[in-house]
């Protein structure tokens, strides 16, 4: 069994006063509060999610 590559995600900005699926998608990436990070299997649809709200966060 080979490992999978993992990405980490920090929310570096808040998502009050964008759009409700920019929060939705920062919600689904598991990110809760401000400095919050995330360890996450590094697929296309997780780059998809951290791309659409890469105003928001910082890939470690």
């Amino acid at each position: 069994m080979t490992a999978q590559q993992k990405v980490t995600v920090q929310l570096i900005r808040s998502p009050i006063g964008c759009q409700e699926s920019h929060r939705a998608t920062v919600r689904g990436l598991g990110l809760r509060k401000i400095r919050s990070t995330s360890e996450l299997v590094d697929t296309p649809e997780v780059r998809g999610m951290i791309n659409k709200i890469s105003y928001l966060v910082k890939v470690l």
